[in-house]
Order: structure tokens, then sequence, then C-alpha cells
């Protein structure tokens, strides 16, 4: 799967204003909302903290990968946002977040491309070199072209 196919530079915003979980979570879930991913804001985030509340969905190295499986959405997608600031989170290694990868699935997809995704993600997300341009590179686009460079690389 081409991650590039699903995500677009006007789903990832490297500058959050966010200083909570919540806080980035909505902010995430408006870009989905203004790109035509989800039709429903807060059923969406309905879902989202209905996945939250069954386990904390904080990775390592200050990342974060919420989902949300959901009627409210449209497009199986991803949203990726970066803050200024650390965010209290609990992660596998209680490190605080500063980049969150918020997933957007439709309930036809919650077995099958939500897999694929999730696991491509969590694969790319293992290598340090990925955490580390991550967190500090300025381009929505090199983002992207990152996630789909590693899932190229990852399926052969």
């Amino acid at each position: 799967m081409d991650i590039s196919r699903i995500l677009n530079p006007r789903r990832v915003n490297l500058a959050l204003q966010a200083t909570s979980k919540e806080e980035a979570i909505t902010e995430l879930t408006e870009l989905l909302y203004q790109d035509g991913a989800i039709s429903d804001k807060q059923t969406f985030m309905d879902d989202v903290w209905l996945r939250e509340a069954e386990g904390s969905t904080g990775f390592e190295n200050h990342i974060a990968i919420p989902h949300g499986k959901s009627a409210a959405v449209l497009q199986t997608t991803l949203a990726i946002g970066r803050t200024q600031h650390d965010i209290p989170w609990e992660t596998l290694d209680d490190s605080e977040v500063r980049c969150i990868i918020l997933f957007a699935v439709r309930l036809e997809d919650q077995n099958t491309t939500h897999i694929r995704l999730l696991s491509q993600v969590a694969s790319a997300l293992a290598d340090d070199e990925v955490i580390t341009q991550l967190l500090a590179e300025s381009d929505p686009s090199k983002i992207i072209r990152l996630f789909s460079q590693y899932a190229e690389t990852d399926l052969c």
C-alpha cells in the first residue's frame, strides 16, 4: 500500500497548537473534516475516545498513534501532527508526545486496509532514522515520502 495515495499535505500539520491529548485529537480531526475525509467531527472523535479508553495509543520516542474506526469516516486515511511542546500521553517508554499520527478508518476497512496501514506505520516507526526525520522535518510532502519510501522498501 502506498501511503501517498491516502495521505496528502493538507492532512499534515507540523505546527499544532495543542498542549493536551484532547486538543491534538481535535486539531487533527479538524484537518480530516476540512479535507473531506470525515463527515462528522463529533462522531469521529467519540469513536477515537472509545478506542483510547481501551488502552493508550502512545507508542514510544515521542509518538502516539490514536485511531478511530467510525461510520463518520468517508475515506480511510491518516492525519499527522507535530506539536511545539511535549504533550502528556501514556506511552510505552514514558516519553511525552510531540508527534501524533491519527488513523481514520472506515468500518468496512477495519479488518483489512487498517491492519496493513497500521503495520506499515509501526514498521516505519521502528526505524530510528524515520523517528528522527519525523520529529525534525518541516515539509509535509517529505513526511509523506518518508512513509511511502519506507513502505515501498518494506514490501520488497
